[in-house]
């Protein structure tokens, strides 16, 4: 039976990078699970790969099908962005595991959905003052930075991933990403331990 790893933290804790060297990993062969937005795309970004870029009238459709699973709404300095996993299809627990990121209030709603026995949380953990240097030059890399929404993200998460609310979701074991590759090492020990 496949399991869903569920990669979760703070913006900017090195979730993206994490999530591409699990991919590529030979010995946990994952599949990914690529989410949705209404946000607009970044300049490194590729439809299908990072996520379904879609607008408000493809969320609906997909709403009107009873096709999400989960979606959460940000108000945004640049207007309203939702995120999104939708039931794919291509999704089959009886063949695979698979890999997808996410918020801590998305994997609970993930965890409902699939089962609590099949869902593997990953939360990932890094210094604030890292995360945000780390933001910062991200967000001076874009063409048209969007130096308000990053700071909003920023102080969302302290409350997004408060101590409560990883207790009540029952994250009990996170991954400080100080190093990558000594992180990455606990993170497949860990996913290997629960059968991914």
């Amino acid at each position: 039976m496949g399991k869903i790893v569920y990669l979760m933290g703070k913006s900017s804790s090195g979730k993206d990078t994490i999530y591409k060297k699990l991919l590529e990993q030979n010995d946990i062969r994952l599949q990914k699970i690529v989410p949705y937005t209404t946000r607009p795309i970044r300049a490194e970004e590729q439809d299908g790969v990072e996520y379904h870029f879609t607008d408000e009238d493809g969320y609906q459709e997909l709403l009107k099908k009873g096709e999400v699973i989960e979606a959460r709404i940000y108000h945004t300095c640049h207007g309203i962005w939702r995120y999104f996993t939708v039931a794919d299809k291509e999704i089959d627990l009886s063949m695979q595991s698979y890999l997808v990121i996410g918020t801590l209030e998305a994997y609970e709603k993930i965890r409902i959905f699939y089962g609590k026995e099949n869902v593997i949380p990953v939360m990932i953990e890094l210094d604030d003052g890292v995360r945000l240097q780390r933001a910062l030059d991200r967000e001076k890399a874009q063409d048209h930075p969007k130096y308000e929404e990053m700071c909003r993200r920023f102080l969302a998460d302290a409350e997004d991933f408060s101590e409560e609310r990883m207790k009540s979701a029952g994250i009990t074991q996170t991954f400080y990403n100080g190093e990558l590759e000594q992180c990455l090492e606990k993170i497949m020990e860990y996913i290997k331990k629960y059968g991914a």
